[in-house]
């Protein structure tokens, strides 16, 4: 014997639209980097061309800090509510004093 049944289901809400959460990714993601770019010019401007024998031997803790410079950026940017400026200004003292405690640790 048989038993055919006929089921309908149905909500009674409709399912809530997927916000889009790495919207913020790629604008903190640049932020950061040109922050390490910037900060990388900063000991080119106070010491001259003889920055560059300082970099010859260590540039890998400087190149390091890229990375950690594109997070901190995406951070700020998400934890600032996604405000380009606030975000801007943030990650850029954060890295600039990223870059002063290691240029200062790796002279001293």
């Amino acid at each position: 014997m048989r038993n055919s049944q006929n089921i309908t289901l149905t909500r009674s809400q409709s399912l809530p639209a997927t916000s889009d959460e790495t919207t913020w990714s790629f604008p903190g993601a640049v932020v950061g980097f040109v922050a390490w770019l910037l900060a990388l010019a900063i000991p080119f401007m106070i010491y001259g061309s003889n920055t560059l024998f300082f970099f010859l031997y260590t540039w890998p803790f400087f190149l390091a800090l890229m990375p950690v410079s594109v997070v901190v950026g995406i951070a700020l940017h998400s934890l600032l509510g996604g405000r380009l400026l606030y975000s801007s200004l943030a990650t850029l003292l954060t890295v600039a004093a990223m870059f002063g405690v290691l240029f200062m640790w790796l002279l001293g």
